[in-house]
Order: C-alpha cells, then sequence, then structure tokens
C-alpha cells in the first residue's frame, strides 16, 4: 500500500514557475515508477510527465516539453514537478501517481496509487 500526498500547487501569473512536490509513504517507493496528471474542469485527466523508477528515464506530455522537469529522490521518497513558463492553458488539478512495475505509463488506468491532487492556477 501507497499513500501519496501533493502539495506545492497555487495561483501564479502566466510566465510564472511552480514547484509540485509528492510525499509517499509506505514501503519500496523505489519499485514504482510515478507519473504526474492534471485535470482541468470538464475535461479528462490527462498525462503530463513520467519517471523510471531510478530516475534515468523521463517522458512527457508534448503540451510540456521544455517547460516542466519531473524528478524523483527515492532517500526521500519524494516524486517532484518543476514547473516553468506557466500558462492559463496549464491551469488544473494536479495529481501524482504510483505504478508497480517497470514501464512509465502514460495511461491513467495502468497506475494503482492516487494522490488527492493540488490546485495549479495560471492567470493571464
Amino acid at each position: 500500500q501507497v499513500q501519496l500526498v501533493e502539495s506545492g500547487g497555487g495561483l501564479v501569473q502566466a510566465g510564472g514557475s511552480l514547484r509540485l512536490s509528492c510525499a509517499a509513504s509506505g514501503r519500496f517507493f523505489s519499485s514504482y515508477t510515478m507519473g504526474w496528471f492534471r485535470q482541468a474542469p470538464g475535461k479528462e485527466r490527462e498525462f503530463v510527465a513520467g519517471i523510471s523508477r531510478s530516475g534515468g528515464s523521463t517522458n512527457y506530455a508534448d503540451s510540456v516539453k521544455g517547460r516542466f522537469t519531473i524528478s524523483r529522490d527515492n532517500a526521500k521518497n519524494t516524486v517532484y514537478l518543476q514547473m516553468n513558463n506557466l500558462k492559463p492553458e496549464d491551469t488544473a488539478l494536479y495529481y501524482c501517481a504510483a505504478n508497480f512495475g517497470f514501464v512509465t505509463p502514460t495511461s491513467a488506468s495502468e497506475y494503482d496509487y492516487w494522490g488527492q491532487g493540488t490546485q495549479v492556477t495560471a492567470s493571464s
């Protein structure tokens, strides 16, 4: 069992930055690939970024490439999402998720555990 708690969301002006954190409790954090997803009102949950168990491999949605960076610290059981040059269209509830396995899925249905989410709002 893994419990995930996100933090770091907030309100920023377009062009600003935020750093999200996701703290995991439970054992064997390094056995999980991790992902960040987001969901805007009236829209489906979408993949944002993913990271392998060691942190050596990452993947991103095209809409955030070059602006967002995912990382993890297995000693601290934490995964991060650094978001730069935020745009109004990035406004959403951001979730972290854990997948017990070797691959880093882009489909939400393949993740085993989810946090409650943290709100990110980028105003124009």
